[in-house]
């Protein structure tokens, strides 16, 4: 490669990993506890579990609705989830309206065989690590600022691959020179713990801008398909009165045989139409698991309207989720994922101190120029 072209790529090297620093050591530095967030809200308390419920046949669905809007008088439910990793757990989100904000919400788990509230979601510490992970609780442009971050990232990852082999090429592979200043040991470092993780970096951070596109893509697929779906019923007003859940889940799993649900979506929320219920479901394997398939009801009758596959965007979305934090293996990936993660914070310290530590050896040089002249004179 040529030494100018070298030199080329080193500035876009330099420049996308430097400006976009505070911000990617905020998401990896909080994006560290939140792989493990199942298993730390869990200890602290804030991860409700449902009492031994083997042999027994869950609750009427309506009977959970109505427990939560006892639970919380005057406000009006927005969605039903089931767990997908605990059967016996349901979760209802309840809001002031329909159409409420996200942060008005209220979250509250609830014994599935029971009907009984456990208590509510989403309330301790990882609460606030997730939101300055997700959108520095600055809403929309946070997350869209946040994936600009992300798309430098890539682009440093992109150029540091490039400029590798220019400047190991006289090096073995994983050759760390102790011998040497201490600035080219950290570059050595640099080096090999960007080599080591560059494959998860590209993943993580690819599957973060991803993340940080997820309201842009579901207002798009309601401005588009959803409104396909509904075009018949375009009408039609908010219902008069709710049809029963238990007939709105019997035939969303009529229209979807061999799927589960994974949350039904009410009458006026930003995923559904103001008149039907959108049941969203999910397959049972490891991979369709992750997958949703909508199914549109009729809020007053539960008649099935229409039902179809999301468009790509979404599934790619859906997907990009749990591989974000390590979600699809367990805890032996979770494992593999935090090391990864700390690694790639010395990569982006490291890279840091390498910048300053090459400023301050420029100064120095410049610095003596007179002196030497003086000298030569």
């Amino acid at each position: 490669m040529k030494a100018r072209t070298v030199r080329l790529w080193s500035l876009v090297h330099t420049w996308s990993s430097l400006v976009p620093t505070m911000f990617l050591l905020l998401l990896f530095v909080t994006g560290l506890p939140l792989i493990f967030h199942d298993e730390i809200d869990e200890l602290l308390g804030y991860a409700p579990r449902p009492e031994s419920s083997a042999g027994l046949p869950p609750a009427p669905v309506q009977r959970i609705a109505d427990a939560a809007l006892a639970a919380d008088p005057g406000r009006v439910l927005q969605y039903i989830s089931w767990d997908k990793d605990e059967p016996g757990l349901v979760t209802a989100i309840t809001n002031s309206a329909a159409n409420g904000k996200p942060d008005d919400a209220t979250v509250r788990a609830f014994d599935a065989v029971r009907a009984k509230p456990l208590g509510l979601v989403g309330t301790g510490p990882m609460l606030i690590i997730l939101k300055l992970h997700t959108d520095m609780f600055a809403g929309q442009a946070g997350k869209l600022f946040l994936g600009g971050m992300g798309l430098l990232l890539l682009v440093a990852i992109i150029s540091g691959v490039v400029l590798y082999a220019p400047f190991t090429r006289r090096l073995r592979f994983a050759t760390i020179r102790r011998h040497s200043s201490r600035r080219v040991r950290w570059l050595d470092w640099h080096n090999l713990l960007g080599v080591v993780t560059i494959m998860w970096a590209l993943v993580v951070g690819a599957t973060g801008v991803i993340n940080t596109w997820a309201e842009l893509m579901l207002n798009q697929w309601k401005t588009t398909e959803l409104a396909q779906m509904v075009a018949a019923y375009g009408g039609k007003s908010a219902p008069s009165h709710l049809a029963s859940l238990d007939d709105v889940v019997a035939r969303a799993r009529q229209a979807a045989p061999g799927m589960d649900i994974a949350f039904i979506a009410f009458p006026g929320t930003p995923f559904s139409s103001s008149h039907h219920f959108v049941a969203f479901m999910r397959g049972n394997t490891p991979l369709t698991s992750r997958l949703l398939k909508p199914v549109l009801l009729d809020g007053e009758t539960a008649v099935v309207a229409d039902s179809r596959e999301l468009p790509f965007y979404l599934q790619a979305l859906l997907l990009s989720q749990p591989l974000h934090f390590g979600d699809y293996g367990g805890m032996p990936l979770k494992l593999i994922w935090a090391a990864l993660d700390v690694m790639t914070i010395i990569v982006i310290g490291s890279g840091v101190y390498l910048w300053f530590a090459r400023r301050r050896r420029r100064s120095s040089v410049t610095s003596a120029m007179p002196v030497l002249c003086r000298q030569q004179e």
